[in-house]
């Protein structure tokens, strides 16, 4: 699932989602890329199950080179833009977000239809090991998020930061380091709110499934894989909207202090992820 989104880097969202393998190619490939959860990761297929699968997960990535990609190029001449012109202000991150997620939900609902297909053709040994997946899977980030003292977490965000903004910037100097440091250290807990709502979002995605069977089935996953945000708890909604406030400002900060390196660095990635798509096939007028 891509909770990863849960802190948006505004100005890099869609790129990163799209480009996270660093090979438009590479990550094309990886199912993650295309819909907004992992099967993979969860769930133990059948070979009926698998062949089925891998026929729409190819329907489906046609349709997202045939029709999406198109607008992503534009979204990245926009991103773009922005850089060359040192227009990186706050609003124009606010606009690049809604339309990342636009994007990101368009896909969501593309596939979705499929998602049910499938999920409601699970045996109860599937559903159970899916379950048991899952819940392994948020004790680990509970330990690897929670469970280290919160000027550990504080830390820890930092150098993750840094880390994502040092492949795209190249190093931070000193200064932008004690920026993203004060950003890290303004959210706080919020990992406590992160993980309660990964808890909380999963605890219904099984509840869910094992309905599988009733009319209302379709229309709860919809809201689960679609319409995310109308299940969120209270306490994530707010620390959500504030993270993701705290982002676009210390991305306007950063950018007001960037040296020229690391501005053409920038662009050169943005560069590298357009020429990634267009290279590919369905943007050429061949079959996808």
């Amino acid at each position: 699932m891509l909770y990863r989104l849960r802190i948006l880097v505004a100005l890099l969202a869609l790129s990163v989602l799209l480009a996270g393998c660093n090979r438009v190619g590479l990550a094309y490939r990886n199912l993650d890329v295309i819909i907004p959860w992992t099967l993979n990761d969860y769930l133990d297929m059948n070979a009926g199950q698998k062949s089925w699968f891998n026929d729409t997960l190819k329907d489906h990535l046609a349709w997202h080179c045939t029709t999406q990609l198109p607008g992503y190029l534009d979204w990245l001449d926009r991103l773009q833009q922005m850089v060359d012109n040192h227009q990186v202000s706050d609003a124009a991150l606010q606009t690049r977000t809604l339309e990342a997620k636009q994007a990101i939900a368009d896909v969501a609902r593309q596939v979705t239809p499929s998602a049910i297909q499938l999920l409601r053709g699970l045996d109860e040994q599937q559903v159970r090991e899916m379950d048991q997946a899952l819940a392994k899977d948020l004790r680990k980030r509970q330990d690897e998020y929670l469970k280290p003292p919160l000027a550990q977490q504080i830390k820890d965000r930092s150098e993750r930061m840094n880390k994502r903004l040092d492949a795209w910037l190249g190093p931070l100097s000193a200064s932008q380091q004690e920026r993203v440091l004060a950003w890290s250290t303004a959210l706080g807990a919020q990992n406590q709110q992160w993980i309660g709502n990964r808890a909380h979002w999963q605890a219904q995605f099984i509840a869910a499934v094992n309905q599988r069977a009733s009319s209302d089935f379709p229309r709860k996953m919809e809201q689960l894989l679609v319409d995310r945000e109308s299940l969120w708890t209270a306490d994530y909604r707010q620390a959500y909207a504030q993270t993701e406030a705290a982002a676009r400002s210390l991305l306007v900060d950063l950018m007001a202090e960037s040296t020229v390196q690391q501005r053409q660095k920038l662009v050169q990635k943005i560069d590298k992820v357009r020429s990634d798509f267009q290279s590919l096939k369905c943007l050429k007028g061949s079959p996808a």
